[in-house]
C-alpha cells in the first residue's frame, strides 16, 4: 500500500516546511510498511526545503509529473521537444509574457521582483537561475505576466501541451503533453486502486481518478467531485490532518497491494 501526498496546501502551508505532527504521522506509515510518496507541481528542488532531510530518501514526484526523485536526486524527468519550446516561447513574445522555466534542477526565471512565487522558488539556493538558452532541457513552464493571459492560455491549449490554470493565483502552468502526476505513477509501476491520495488542487485531479481513496485538504470545485473525504481548513487542521493520516494507517497497514 502506497500514500501520495501533494505538498503545498495539503502538507505544508504558506510556504512552511511540514509541520512536526504531520511529520510524525508519515513516520507512523513507514514503520507500518505503507510506502510514502510527495507529488508535486514544485519541481524537485523546491520540494526538499519544505521536507525534512530525514524524509529526502522518499520517492518525490516533482514538476507536475515532469520529475521523478529517489534520495534527494533526480532519476527520471520528462521534458518539452524544442519544437514545443520554441512555439511556447514565440507566444511568451507575442504576448510580452514573463515567466518561470524550470530545467530538471536550474530555472530560469523574468518575473517581477516582487511576485509571491519568489517565496518559494529555491530557497535553499540549490540551484541557478540562468537564460532560458542554457537550460539543457524544459520540463515546466509558468507563465507569471501576459498582456493577455486568457488569450494565451487558448493558444497554447491548441499545442500538445498540458495547462492548468491555478485557482488561486493568475498564473498558467505548462507541461508536456500526457504528463501528469498520474503519468508519473504509473511510470513507477503503480496501478489504479493501490494508493491513497491526498490534494488539494487541479493537478491533483488525475491522482484523485486513479486512486483508492482519496481525501481533499480544503475545498476545490474539480477535485471535490472525486473526493472520498474532505479536511476543512479550519481550528487546527494541521492536527486533523495528522490525525486523519494516522487513522488511515491502522486501516489500512494490513493491506498489501
Amino acid at each position: 500500500m502506497k500514500f501520495v501526498f501533494d505538498l503545498d496546501g495539503t502538507v505544508c502551508f504558506r510556504g512552511q516546511p511540514i509541520c512536526e505532527k504531520i511529520l510524525q504521522s508519515l513516520s507512523e506509515l513507514q514503520s507500518v510498511g505503507i510506502e510514502v510518496i510527495f507529488a508535486s507541481a514544485r519541481p524537485i528542488r523546491d520540494m526538499l526545503p519544505v521536507i525534512d532531510e530525514a524524509f529526502h530518501h522518499y520517492t518525490m514526484i516533482g514538476g507536475n509529473g515532469s520529475l521523478i526523485a529517489k534520495d534527494g536526486k533526480v532519476i527520471k524527468s520528462h521534458s518539452f521537444s524544442i519544437n514545443e519550446i520554441n512555439e511556447i516561447n514565440n507566444l511568451i513574445d507575442q504576448y510580452n509574457s514573463t515567466y518561470l522555466i524550470d530545467g530538471e534542477w536550474d530555472y530560469a526565471y523574468t518575473g517581477p521582483d516582487n511576485h509571491s512565487i519568489l517565496k518559494n522558488l529555491d530557497p535553499a539556493n540549490l540551484a541557478n537561475n540562468v537564460s532560458l538558452e542554457f537550460l539543457n532541457s524544459v520540463v515546466k513552464v509558468l507563465i507569471l505576466t501576459s498582456d493577455n493571459m486568457d488569450e494565451l492560455a487558448g493558444k497554447l491549449l491548441k499545442l500538445d501541451v498540458y495547462v492548468n490554470k491555478h485557482s488561486n493565483e493568475d498564473v498558467l502552468d505548462i507541461s508536456p503533453g500526457g504528463i501528469n502526476k498520474w503519468s508519473a505513477l504509473k511510470s513507477l509501476g503503480i496501478k489504479e486502486n493501490t494508493y491513497i491520495a491526498f490534494g488539494n488542487d487541479a493537478n491533483d485531479i488525475t491522482m484523485f481518478e486513479n486512486a483508492l481513496h482519496t481525501i481533499m485538504i480544503g475545498y476545490h470545485d474539480q477535485l471535490a467531485l472525486l473526493a472520498k473525504e474532505n479536511i476543512s481548513l479550519d481550528g487546527d487542521y494541521e492536527q486533523k490532518i495528522a490525525t486523519r493520516i494516522s487513522k488511515l494507517s491502522e486501516k489500512y497497514r494490513l493491506l498489501q497491494i
